[in-house]
């Protein structure tokens, strides 16, 4: 069986910093990898040359097994990679609703001029999906109104209008308090379940990447230092003193 993301020799480097240093990486269906490393260690350079934000020196990225190494991410985005952000990339100003309207028009290859927003998205799907990430109750409220962890639960719900294969994100708890936390991720996982979506997130709270990762990869100076089940990962004396602090 192929893999749906493939990396090979993946190089960067600015200057003579190396922050992606020949990175060899699998990522198969239905997995939920937590990719974890201190600041700096190239956790989201690699996301940005898997995303197309960033071209790589050398190697090759592959998903569903075409090589995209290089393609915009508009290109990407089309293929069935979708990406959410550490800070929500939301449209204040727009419904929660017409936010999902939004994103489904955004999936079209060909928008017309004059087409109605609030006919532009099939409104089953926006249902359905404002119902995964439990803000039906909110969807005729502006963006700007949402808690921290509904942002985060929007920009997601955003992704997955476009009906990715895979969603990469980036730090989905960052800036959500410590009660909500779990909740989110709760949410996120089974809405991904639903929509049978494998994810790659960033994350730093290791309760968070126990609870819900099939897979941890931790990242040390631009390369994967460790790679596996999230106990044996995270019990790792290299990734406890480099990674964890411990």
């Amino acid at each position: 069986m192929s893999a749906l993301l493939e990396t090979q020799g993946l190089t960067l480097a600015f200057g003579g910093l190396v922050v992606a240093d020949k990175i060899d990486f699998r990522l198969d269906e239905g997995e939920r990898l937590a990719v974890i490393g201190q600041n700096g260690a190239g956790k989201t350079t690699f996301i940005n040359i898997c995303t197309g934000l960033l071209k790589p020196n050398a190697g090759t990225v592959k998903f569903d097994g075409q090589d995209i190494t290089g393609q915009p991410p508009r290109h990407i985005v089309r293929r069935g990679m979708a990406r959410s952000f550490q800070l929500p990339q939301l449209f204040l100003d727009h419904s929660v609703r017409q936010s999902l309207e939004l994103a489904g028009m955004a999936r079209e290859t060909r928008l017309p001029l004059l087409q109605a927003l609030s006919g532009s998205a099939n409104r089953r799907e926006v249902d359905r999906v404002l119902e995964l990430v439990s803000l039906t109750e909110r969807q005729h409220e502006p963006a700007s109104n949402l808690p921290e962890g509904q942002r985060k639960l929007l920009d997601v719900a955003m992704s997955l209008m476009l009906q990715p294969r895979l969603l990469i994100m980036d730090e989905p708890t960052s800036g959500v308090s410590t009660e909500e936390k779990h909740d989110v991720m709760a949410i996120l996982m089974r809405a991904l379940d639903e929509q049978k979506v494998t994810a790659i997130f960033v994350e730093h709270d290791v309760d968070i990447v126990r609870r819900y990762a099939t897979r941890v990869a931790a990242w040390i100076s631009g390369a994967i230092a460790a790679d596996g089940d999230p106990e044996t990962v995270l019990a790792d004396p290299t990734v406890q003193r480099e990674v964890l602090g411990i």
